[in-house]
């Protein structure tokens, strides 16, 4: 069991995942000074999505899915107010086992990491079967054309793809949340490309809609 500092968001962050940040709540602040002046080691903190419709207050832990990914901080670029522009790539899932309070201005979690498990049905064909069925659909999901040309992700492994894919597709928090709490890295994969095969369908449905797109995004989120 190990401790991290929360940071909880609208977003779902996932192994090796970018994660930009626009800091200026107060508790948040302090996080962000804590970790670069090392209070906190090795600069790392926890990231855990929050359920829609819910807002995370000190007494309200239970906003917060119970599989969260730690973050890296990377860059910290201070702002006039007290504010800071940072950025982090995610690391490693974990569980969220027990909440601290009291602490600190902001929460601090006993986490147990959760690595993949072996999968139930795997072989070297069903490997190759399924990493060439999840690249053509997220080729398919970009050759819409309204999410950018054809794009080419490096070579990974069926565990580190799956999150590449993800990463790299416009999916729902609930979405992105099942694939991070998924620990069988084979049925994972799979699951994004059903995902990708989704959202290329609804983005050719798309095209024929006499809509601005900008009708269709939304901001980022800050803290």
């Amino acid at each position: 069991m190990d401790v991290l500092p929360l940071f909880p968001l609208s977003s779902v962050l996932l192994p090796g995942g970018h994660l930009p940040l626009h800091v200026f709540e107060p508790r948040y602040r302090q996080l962000v000074e804590d970790l670069v002046g090392e209070s906190l080691p090795d600069r790392r903190f926890g990231v855990v999505a929050i359920r829609q419709g819910w807002e995370v207050g000190e007494d309200n832990v239970d906003s917060m899915y119970d599989v969260g990914c730690s973050a890296l901080l990377d860059q910290v670029r201070a702002l006039p107010g007290n504010r800071y522009d940072v950025s982090a790539a995610g690391e490693r899932r974990f569980r969220l086992l027990q909440i601290d309070r009291d602490t600190a201005p902001y929460l601090i979690a006993h986490v147990q990491w959760l690595p993949d498990t072996e999968p139930a049905d795997d072989s070297p064909a069903r490997r190759e079967h399924l990493t060439t069925a999840a690249r053509a659909a997220h080729q398919r999901y970009h050759a819409t054309g309204l999410r950018g040309g054809n794009r080419e992700l490096p070579d990974a492994d069926a565990a580190e793809l799956s999150y590449l894919l993800a990463d790299d597709c416009v999916l729902t928090v609930e979405d992105r949340q099942d694939l991070l709490a998924e620990t069988d890295p084979l049925v994972r994969l799979r699951n994004v490309r059903r995902l990708l095969l989704r959202e290329a369908e609804f983005l050719r449905e798309l095209r024929a809609v006499p809509a601005p797109l900008a009708e269709f995004t939304q901001g980022t989120s800050v803290n």
